[in-house]
């Protein structure tokens, strides 16, 4: 398997995994605060990363002897796109905060051209212009009722839109690290920092109240951590930037069509959702633009 198609392998995991999460973001954030939330994702996931990096891959705790100040920039980024978007989803619905966080990989995309000078052929433009209308389509309505909705709507909108520009810079700072350090070093270093500084403003007394489900779903959020972005961080290693955004901006589909299911099974536990004609059209248009450009080809110029 050559190394263009190890990047759309990876790429698509991470749209899986992202795909499930702003579902059970919205489910955790009923029990306890988003910055609770947050610190137990970066947490368990250092923990799950050290233990794999004690037995196997020990030389990577070397990142901590020196590291350059854009991995801590790189981890203070990705620790404000976790709070800005989880801190916003308590006041939207999983589907409605994917409207705001497609800023980060649209905005990322945009970086692989103008900073990395990735090379873009027709195909590429034709089939982004193809994901940006579907993402138009499928989001229509919920874009359209943005003007009579109340504040704290808008305060969800505001804080996800923050979160997604966040990680856009997190991205994008990670791909000039990521030929020089290994994904095990950068994951390990960024879940540890994240992980101390978010860890004054939690809420320890809440977790002996809850239940072996809400304990399983904090499991399956620290695992979709490690999962995602060590798949996001090769993804960004072996094929350009622009191809990466537009396979992400499938997780959205995913949720969509998670959330369909859960509403029409009628489940309690989770706000349902509705969806038009438009917003299949508008799902369906964005799958074909993504396989417009993952199908287009072409090279990396140098950098």
């Amino acid at each position: 398997m050559n190394d263009q198609y190890r990047g759309l392998l990876y790429a698509s995991m991470t749209a899986l995994l992202w795909g499930f999460l702003a579902i059970a973001l919205k489910m955790a954030v009923t029990d306890l605060s988003p910055v609770t939330v947050v610190w137990y994702r970066f947490a368990s996931a250092f923990l799950i990363l050290a233990s794999y990096t004690l037995i196997f891959r020990r030389r990577d705790f070397n990142i901590y002897r020196k590291f350059p100040l854009r991995l801590l920039l790189t981890a203070l980024f990705l620790g404000f796109n976790y709070l800005g978007f989880i801190s916003g989803i308590k006041y939207v619905s999983p589907s409605s905060s994917q409207v705001f966080i497609m800023v980060g990989p649209i905005t990322f995309a945009l970086s692989g051209i103008l900073i990395f000078k990735e090379h873009v052929n027709w195909r590429h433009i034709s089939g982004f212009i193809l994901v940006v209308m579907g993402i138009l389509m499928f989001y229509s309505e919920q874009i359209a009722d943005l003007a009579g909705t109340d504040h704290h709507f808008t305060k969800g909108m505001v804080l996800i839109f923050g979160g997604g520009l966040s990680w856009a810079v997190f991205a994008s700072l990670q791909k000039t690290l990521v030929h020089k350090y290994s994904t095990n070093q950068l994951n390990l270093f960024i879940y540890s920092f994240c992980a101390l500084g978010f860890l004054p403003f939690i809420q320890f007394f809440k977790f002996p109240g809850l239940s072996p489900g809400d304990y399983a779903l904090l499991t399956f959020l620290g695992l979709n951590t490690v999962l995602a972005y060590g798949s996001l961080a090769l993804a960004i290693k072996f094929t350009e930037a622009n191809k990466v955004s537009v396979i992400i901006t499938l997780n959205p589909i995913i949720t969509f069509v998670t959330m369909a299911i859960l509403t029409r099974l009628n489940v309690g536990w989770v706000e349902h959702e509705s969806f038009s004609s438009l917003s299949i059209i508008g799902a369906l248009t964005v799958l074909s633009g993504a396989i417009v450009v993952i199908m287009a080809g072409g090279r990396r110029n140098a950098t």
